[in-house]
């Protein structure tokens, strides 16, 4: 399955009853496998789950670490970024050059870069004290 058909297929299964606003994500890591979440609202706002932080941990459960490509989509009028939380996120598990596809249900695609989506990101080498 694509990337593309996988974020859409998880796409349906988002609980956002407050939003009505789902989104679906599907990351492949270098083995070939593909991990996809949706995101997961609740009624305490802030403890809801982006779709990118739920592939990601589908990700870290099936035992893999690394992201070779993602793709977000979601229905709205031009292609949605991951939110900020989400950009760290994708930058802890993928390099600078990894291409993330944003996308919308119509088939608009944005294609970015995780450096783009970040750039001057926090990183492991900033907590190197030596």
């Amino acid at each position: 399955m694509s990337l593309k058909d996988a974020a859409r297929a998880v796409r349906e299964n988002a609980y956002v009853p407050y939003s009505r606003f789902k989104v679906g994500a599907a990351i492949r890591t270098p083995s070939g496998a593909v991990h996809v979440g949706c995101n997961v609202e609740n009624v305490a706002y802030p403890e809801g789950t982006c779709a990118e932080a739920g592939a990601i941990a589908a990700m870290c459960a099936a035992g893999e670490t690394r992201i070779s490509e993602a793709y977000v989509v979601a229905d709205a009028p031009s292609p949605v970024p991951p939110c900020g939380g989400c950009r760290q996120k994708l930058a802890e598990f993928a390099d600078a050059d990894v291409k993330i596809t944003l996308a919308t249900m119509d088939g608009t695609e944005k294609v970015m870069t995780v450096a783009e989506l970040l750039p001057g990101a926090f990183a492991r080498d900033h907590m190197d004290r030596a």
